[in-house]
Formats: structure tokens, sequence, C-alpha cells
């Protein structure tokens, strides 16, 4: 039983820090000749124990949205936010997004971070991007990963406080398929 808790463990800590710290930290030699209590230790004292503000491994969008705004609500973007992305991405590792907004940029009211966030990928957060008001305006040009066919949302907060949320539904298609 107890061999099960540290594979389970081990699979966490190597999903949350991507293996390398994990194995530095067990000097080479795997997670499964110390027990769990020393390895969310070691975890921790590397930082990579769940912390407050941090996604967890398949965290759930609606999760993402509660960690990243708490309760404010988001509203409908309308022409405040221009968003373009593929109806259809022949492929998910690679989607190019463009996001445009007409917020105002000046010191009391102005874009303070643009989201990008995908509602069926694992970690739904592709992307945050921050600006002050010296940034002159609001956009970014990038490219997001898909896990598959999905809605994308793109939410700008303000330094206000209020979120501006325009979505999209993208296809990833497999082998010329629609997903």
């Amino acid at each position: 039983m107890r061999g099960i808790a540290v594979n389970e463990l081990r699979r966490h800590l190597l999903r949350a820090a991507g293996g390398g710290v994990v194995v530095a930290l067990s000097g080479g030699a795997g997670l499964s000749g110390i027990g769990p209590a020393q390895a969310a230790e070691a975890a921790s004292a590397a930082g990579i124990s769940a912390q407050p503000g941090m996604p967890l491994p398949d965290e759930a969008v609606a999760d993402t949205l509660e960690r990243l705004f708490g309760a404010r609500p988001l509203e409908d973007a309308g022409e405040r936010i221009r968003f373009d992305a593929p109806l259809i991405a022949e492929n998910g590792f690679v989607v190019p997004v463009r996001i445009e907004t007409s917020l105002p940029m000046t010191a009391d009211d102005y874009v303070r971070s643009i989201y990008i966030i995908s509602d069926r990928n694992r970690r739904p957060l592709n992307a945050q991007f921050a600006f002050t008001p010296a940034s002159g305006s609001a956009s970014v040009g990038t490219n997001i990963r898909l896990a598959s066919s999905s809605d994308v949302r793109v939410i700008a907060e303000t330094s206000t406080g209020r979120l501006y949320q325009a979505r999209r539904e993208v296809k990833v298609t497999v082998g010329g398929c629609g997903g």
C-alpha cells in the first residue's frame, strides 16, 4: 500500500516540476526509497508544492477563473477586444492568436493584464501578459497550444479591477478532419 501512495506522489511531483527538480532532489535514485513526508518536504523546499495562486495538474477552467479572478464578474467585451484566432487549426501545437484592445491606457485606467485561457487544456491558462500605461496600447500576438477543439477565452483585466472577456471556438484537426 505504501508503494502506491509513493508512486502517486511521485507522479504528482513530476507533473508539477517537469521532472528535473524532483530527480535532482532525490539524488537521481528516484522517490521510491523515501517516504511521502520526505518527498513533500523536499518538494516544498524546492518551491514546487501547491501554493496559493498556482495551478494544479488537471485544473478545471472554473477553478482557474476563480483562482485568477475570485468572484469578480466577467463582462462581455463587445467591441473592446478584437480577438483573432483560426476557426480551424490544422496543428494544435501551434495556434496563432492576435489580441487588440480599445480599452483606455491612461495612468488612472489601463489594461493591467491579458489572459488567454483554453477551456479544454489540462492547465487552461495558456498565457498572461502584463501592461502599464507606458505600453501605449494593449495588444498581443502569440502562438498557443491546444490539446483539442476548445473555446478559447481572452480576458482583459483593468487597473480598476474590471474584467472583459471575448471567446472563440477553435477546432483542432487531426489528419485533416475536424476535432
